[in-house]
């Protein structure tokens, strides 16, 4: 190719949209460059009221944003979808350069006609209107984890588990979300089963929590799941061995709040049992889990440890294809 495009990756003040964005733009294995937003409370705006314009960035940020003008733009989330538009229009207007515009997730209705990809999970439903020419559809949600990743996070974390019997269970944990609870009652139940599933094939638990467990359901799972263990504890911080978790496990259980976890833990080739208790999760959450069931991608949890394999789901990877193709075509 001669010409090699000038991408650049929004990266706002949200994990999962950031990771999305960085798991499309490293999946193209092109060079890219991070642009970092920060929000004023006018970013609250709908979008229909924003515009294609800066207008809910802080100073700092707009500062980012100044030529020589992209390529190709990789933006997630609502709030990011205004300034991709924005970034767009002024490149056409100053430089006559056509921007090819990459979305993860809806953008919503405003303007949604001027990206040329819009890459939407299919648990996110239907959008309004229906599904245009320029949407695609995954299963799950873009992410950062791939083979390589995986491989140095399991060479990185192996030595902290040397001498632990055999079958790693990894116990991903979430927790409470603005619409379920996650209290300790059920905390203790999923640690007491996972223990005896370890137990029954005498195996070993490798529990990570997160920012959302809470103190109190993360001591009910210390308490309901003996050693053998390695534990991670969100709220006592440290090196947080998700990922390294995740590589070295022969089989993850993940609770079912989550998009990204779940999603995360079926990038692994081994069984995948999702926890999803009744009153736990949302709707979406739930379609989400069916595909993965349907799609072969995981299992529900019954305590039952059972070996077998699947393809890593690798989102990413998908929608940095149809983006190439894109490029490709762009600049030939």
């Amino acid at each position: 190719m001669a010409h090699q495009p000038l991408i650049w990756a929004l990266a706002d003040d949200r994990a999962g949209n950031v990771a999305q964005v960085l798991g499309v733009a490293e999946a193209l294995n092109r060079p890219f460059i991070t642009k970092e937003i920060r929000y004023t409370p006018l970013a609250r705006l709908p979008n229909a009221v924003t515009g294609a314009r800066l207008l809910g960035l802080t100073v700092e940020s707009r500062m980012n944003f100044l030529p020589p003008w992209p390529d190709v733009v990789i933006a997630a989330g609502r709030r990011t979808a205004p300034v991709a538009r924005w970034t767009k229009r002024i490149a056409a207007h100053t430089e006559h350069k056509q921007v090819l515009l990459t979305h993860l997730m809806n953008p919503g209705r405003s303007g949604a006609d001027e990206f040329d990809l819009i890459a939407v999970p299919h648990h996110d439903g239907v959008l309004d209107g229906g599904d245009a020419p320029n949407i695609m559809r995954t299963a799950g949600a873009a992410h950062r984890l791939n083979s390589v990743r995986l491989a140095s996070a399991a060479d990185a974390w192996a030595a902290r588990t040397a001498g632990m019997p055999r079958p790693f269970i990894a116990l991903i944990v979430g927790g409470a979300t603005h619409r379920k609870p996650f209290p300790a009652a059920l905390a203790g139940d999923l640690g007491r089963r996972v223990h005896a599933m370890a137990a029954k094939v005498g195996g070993s638990v490798l529990i990570a929590t997160s920012r959302r467990t809470g103190s109190k359901a993360e001591q009910a799972l210390l308490a309901s799941i003996p050693d053998p263990k390695r534990v991670f504890l969100w709220s006592q911080g440290g090196d947080n061995p998700y990922f390294g978790f995740l590589a070295l496990a022969d089989a993850v259980v993940v609770t079912g709040d989550s998009v990204s976890m779940c999603t995360e833990a079926c990038a692994t080739p081994g069984p995948v049992y999702i926890y999803a208790s009744e009153g736990m999760v949302t709707p979406k959450h739930a379609r989400l889990h069916r595909q993965l069931f349907d799609l072969g991608f995981a299992r529900p949890f019954d305590g039952t440890y059972t070996e077998w394999r699947h393809p890593p789901l690798n989102p990413a990877g998908d929608i940095a294809r149809a983006v190439d193709d894109l490029i490709r075509r762009r600049f030939p």
